[in-house]
């Protein structure tokens, strides 16, 4: 483990400790392994790329460096169902690494949507118990069709996580886009600037966005007058923050078999990604596009 993430990851449990996990009251034994050490340990297992999490709790176990900073350490079955129990927990401490950087004050907001594959041949998807969740969809980006679910996002430039959900990829973009904007509604600012891609066009789309107090920015379609051109040097952000997802969190590699599951382990990625963008703004280290990269 490199000193950079050692530093990260005793910050992020002093802040997870201090701001996420409620104090422990009441009778009962208390855990041997607190939930901000198992969120600390999620964060772990991602920046340093293990999709299983047996492999991971093998490592743990065998390494004295890891045992010397979490005394107890579970077995996988409990750390995985612990994991799925902490999932409030999880969205919880984004929302507070997103409001402890600068970039929660950004008057500009980027938004987009990216799959998220669940299987990959039929027999999985007879079988997934993400059946009625999951759906067939398809990615112009890769020219491909999946099944899974699609992750929609809204975040600053730096790529700092605002809001997010997972949606049945049938379902209208706008629909699923607009439900999430109102859910979140009391972190919307008037006058806030949503940029968003041509998919997300529509006469109703921006009444309603522009009722909430948000000014939508969109590329122009080929269809209509010129107002802001392609906006491709902005777009590239959005584009930077699910590749970041992809090719250095594993998006794709999560692994879950159930609604649970996939909810945990997305916001898994997303919270070690805010960890990571919250590092760099706390060591000076942070730029528009955020790229996280640490050694085993």
């Amino acid at each position: 483990m490199s000193k950079e993430l050692n530093t990260l990851l005793v910050a992020l449990y002093v802040l997870i400790d201090d701001h996420v996990v409620p104090p422990r009251t009441g009778r009962g034994r208390r855990p041997m392994l607190s939930d901000s050490e198992l969120i600390t340990l999620a964060v772990a297992q991602v920046l340093l790329r293990h999709h299983s999490e047996r492999r991971w709790i093998r490592l743990l176990h065998s390494s004295a460096e890891w045992r010397a900073m979490f005394p107890y350490l579970p077995k996988q079955s409990g750390y995985h169902k612990r994991l799925k129990v902490v999932h409030p927990l999880l969205c919880k401490a984004i929302v507070v690494l997103a409001a402890c950087c600068p970039s929660w004050f950004d008057d500009l907001w980027i938004a987009d949507a990216t799959p998220v594959p669940c299987g990959m041949s039929r027999e999985t998807v007879k079988r997934s118990d993400l059946a009625g969740h999951a759906g067939y969809g398809y990615c112009a980006s890769h020219s491909r069709f999946y099944w899974g679910l699609k992750l929609y996002l809204v975040c600053t430039g730096d790529g700092m996580r605002i809001m997010w959900c997972l949606a049945n990829p049938k379902l209208g973009e706008r629909e699923v886009l607009a439900a999430l904007l109102e859910h979140n509604h009391h972190l919307i600012q008037v006058g806030q600037i949503l940029l968003a891609d041509k998919g997300f066009a529509g006469k109703h789309f921006h009444q309603l966005t522009a009722g909430m107090g948000l000014r939508l920015l969109r590329p122009d379609r080929r269809d209509e007058t010129y107002r802001h051109g392609n906006l491709g040097h902005v777009r590239q952000w959005i584009e930077s923050v699910n590749q970041t997802l992809k090719g250095q969190l594993d998006l794709e590699h999560h692994g879950a078999r159930t609604p649970a599951g996939v909810l945990t382990r997305v916001a898994q990625r997303l919270l070690a990604m805010a960890a990571g963008i919250w590092h760099n703004w706390e060591t000076g280290a942070t730029s528009k596009r955020s790229l996280i990269a640490f050694d085993h």
